[in-house]
């Protein structure tokens, strides 16, 4: 059967070479070098520490943060799973990745939180922002690989970038969905005793819907942790680099090890953010209580003046 095809092709692949090997590495290259500056310091920092904290210290810490937030079977499990990952010997394996990891979502939380809250006051920066987060969203992580190593060379700080541009959708768009759907009531109550835009946002917008943020948070960690075994191919290091190497050498074992240790890392930071994003402490507030706060002191009421009245 016949299609515009037999007659004529476009060539699409041949135009982005073009455009990456001829225009933006030439050109953007440096710049794009000196964008690696802060993500490598904190990586290295994050990657000091997390390798000089005594594997018992960090793991009594964790375990007592587990239960804390979680209950005492996360704890015990966070306490054996750590115990585990350390007897099989992926401990600073594990440590650069959580720095990794660490690295990445703070990033996507530096970047993605104004994002979307501009996306939230804006329709005509949601309307240029969502179809870019669909492309990010959607494209085959393996995609990202070839120009982020044409642009930023290989690494570990290439394959932060590439967690980064990988992970930073969800938490925009949950920072987006979160402040959109505050309570009418309350942004006209807020109005209606003269609230400033920043004052709506600080005080209104951000605490009612931490609970979204928070639930993106969680999403974009788990996208980080995913994509650590997909940055080893550049030459990022940690547990996906052990499984990487397994995956080379047919060594079925340390590829089985090096994932089960990703799996139990994800579960422990899983279950952690989620426990934060239900705390108490993220509580929203009740119509009459913002009134009454605003009668009280003359501005809104906070999710921490809230865990106070309850």
């Amino acid at each position: 059967m016949l299609s515009p095809s037999d007659f004529f092709l476009l060539p699409f692949s041949d135009w982005i070479n073009v455009l990456v090997r001829e225009w933006l590495v030439p050109n953007f290259r440096p710049f794009f070098r000196a964008l690696q500056v802060p993500v490598t310091l904190i990586l290295d920092w994050l990657d000091t520490f997390f390798n000089t904290v005594p594997m018992m210290a960090f793991t009594a810490v964790l375990a007592f943060v587990a239960w804390r937030l979680v209950g005492r079977g996360m704890a015990i499990f966070t306490l054996l799973a750590l115990l585990f990952i350390d007897l099989i010997g992926l401990w600073p394996e594990t440590m650069t990745t959580l720095s990794m990891i660490v690295t990445s979502v703070l990033f996507c939380v530096v970047l993605g939180i104004p994002m979307g809250i501009a996306a939230a006051r804006s329709d005509r920066v949601l309307t240029v922002v969502r179809p870019v987060l669909d492309i990010m969203q959607t494209i085959p992580s393996f995609v990202y690989l070839v120009p982020i190593v044409m642009l930023f060379g290989v690494g570990m700080a290439p394959g932060i970038v590439a967690t980064i541009i990988f992970a930073l959708p969800p938490i925009v768009r949950l920072t987006n969905l979160g402040i959109r759907n505050v309570r009418g009531d309350l942004i006209e109550a807020a109005e209606a005793f003269g609230s400033t835009p920043w004052q709506m946002l600080i005080s209104v917008q951000l605490p009612l819907a931490l609970r979204t943020i928070m639930a993106g948070l969680n999403q974009t960690l788990m996208l980080a942790l995913s994509m650590v075994v997909i940055t080893s191919m550049i030459g990022a290091g940690g547990l996906g680099l052990t499984v990487y190497t397994g995956l080379g050498r047919l060594d079925v074992g340390g590829a089985t090890a090096g994932g089960l240790a990703i799996v139990l890392l994800a579960i422990i930071l899983d279950r952690i953010t989620q426990a934060l994003g239900e705390s108490q402490g993220f509580r929203t507030v009740s119509l009459r209580q913002t009134l009454l706060s605003f009668f009280r002191r003359g501005t809104p009421v906070s999710s921490g003046e809230t865990r106070k009245a309850v």
